[in-house]
């Protein structure tokens, strides 16, 4: 058997409202609570069928672009709709040197700073 991703970790100035956020994006539940952290995942938890996502209170971003970016793909409806509803979410848009031809979108979630990535 090979591995599988088990969790993802994220450092952020407000785990709550982000997990909130990502919840909402993925169809996620809260599984899990400690001091400035938050876990979500699907309703099984850590070990079911979907890595979990480990939000943990970090006060200042990590200087430089972001080693981890998450991609998502709708499953019940089509990419223009998905979009849509990421943005009224709070996703924004981000710039990474995209030339307009590609076929996918590259979002900021709410705790994403204002920077270039």
């Amino acid at each position: 058997m090979a591995c599988r991703i088990g969790e993802l970790v994220l450092g952020c100035r407000d785990p709550e409202p982000l997990a909130r956020f990502w919840c909402e994006v993925l169809g996620y539940v809260v599984v899990g609570r400690e001091e400035g952290c938050v876990e979500i995942g699907t309703p099984e938890g850590f070990g079911g069928p979907q890595p979990t996502i480990f939000f943990s209170v970090r006060e200042e971003p990590e200087p430089g672009k972001s080693r981890l970016h998450i991609d998502v793909n709708p499953t019940d409806r089509d990419q223009d709709a998905e979009l849509e509803r990421l943005l009224k979410l709070g996703a924004r848009r981000a710039d990474v040197g995209q030339t307009g031809d590609e076929q996918w979108h590259v979002l900021a979630d709410p705790d994403t700073p204002d920077y270039q990535f």
